[in-house]
């Protein structure tokens, strides 16, 4: 059994919590309505990764022997005082061992100072393992994945940071269920990487899915407590969309809002990915 322990916080900010809570799930309940049931085929839309276009993942792993080409997926966020952060990181997983891949990301920053001061470049080389414990079937199903940020250009951490994450879905006839735990290891970051980096974070997500369209609409709130010691746990909450162009290629987009903590922000997301196989492999 795995439990995932809620942050302690004040009482203005559990209220706001379980508000911005009730509204994501009527928001993506609403949705599931305006369209027809059909068959849950797994299809990549349907397979969600973190940032993509939300937080939040489902416990599926990309196919054995299949690659999966994050072409652009790009981040915007706006924060304490009109400053704009973007982010970039191209990505390439791989599906290894049956329910298991390997995934390698090249983050880019663009972070905005004030003052006119900006920095740019690389922000570390992210690798990462996803393994499926079973298929969903009267239990949900259950995921982990073990993760590294690993040191590279000159907006990366000075050292490496590890992180392990346990997920779980659960399919209802009306909707998916998602909740995610994750903890990071490693001693306190620099001023510099604790912006980026969280010690610890928790959250669950809902999602909906148009099989005939290849559509499919999810919400999500989560908390994270930053790496630097002593920072305030953060709430956030996020919507997005995912449309699957062919068999082969789909695109998303998300928002999302910050809501409590010392920076509170919007942020935007949109990405593409493309998936295909070794013509060698039937």
């Amino acid at each position: 059994m795995i439990i995932v322990m809620m942050p302690v916080c004040s009482r203005r900010s559990r209220r706001r919590a379980v508000g911005a809570l009730l509204r994501v799930i009527a928001w993506a309940g609403a949705a599931g309505t305006l369209v027809p049931d059909g068959a849950a085929a797994q299809t990549d839309y349907y397979n969600t990764d973190a940032g993509r276009p939300i937080r939040i993942e489902d416990a599926y792993p990309v196919e054995r022997r299949a690659f999966e080409v994050q072409l652009a997926p790009l981040s915007l966020e706006r924060g304490r005082g009109g400053r704009y952060h973007w982010g970039l990181e191209p990505e390439l997983a791989y599906g290894v061992l049956p329910r298991t891949h390997i995934e390698i990301g090249v983050p880019v920053a663009y972070r905005d100072g004030g003052s006119g001061a900006t920095t740019a470049g690389l922000a570390g080389i992210d690798v990462s393992l996803f393994h499926n414990l079973n298929t969903e079937t009267a239990i949900p199903a259950f995921a982990i994945a073990l993760g590294a940020l690993l040191p590279a250009g000159h907006l990366g951490p000075e050292r490496a940071h590890g992180s392990a994450k346990a997920i779980v879905t659960r399919t209802f006839r009306w909707a998916r269920l998602h909740v995610n735990g994750e903890y990071t290891v490693g001693d306190e970051p620099s001023d510099s990487e604790s912006e980026a980096l969280s010690r610890w974070m928790t959250g669950v997500a809902i999602d909906r899915t148009v099989p005939l369209s290849s559509f499919l609409v999810t919400g999500e709130l989560y908390a994270e407590q930053p790496a630097a010691d002593g920072a305030e746990v953060r709430w956030n909450t996020g919507v997005g969309v995912r449309y699957q162009l062919s068999p082969r290629f789909n695109v998303d987009a998300g928002l999302g809002r910050r809501f409590t903590g010392e920076d509170q922000s919007w942020r935007a997301t949109f990405g593409t990915a493309f998936a295909f196989g070794l013509p060698w492999y039937p």
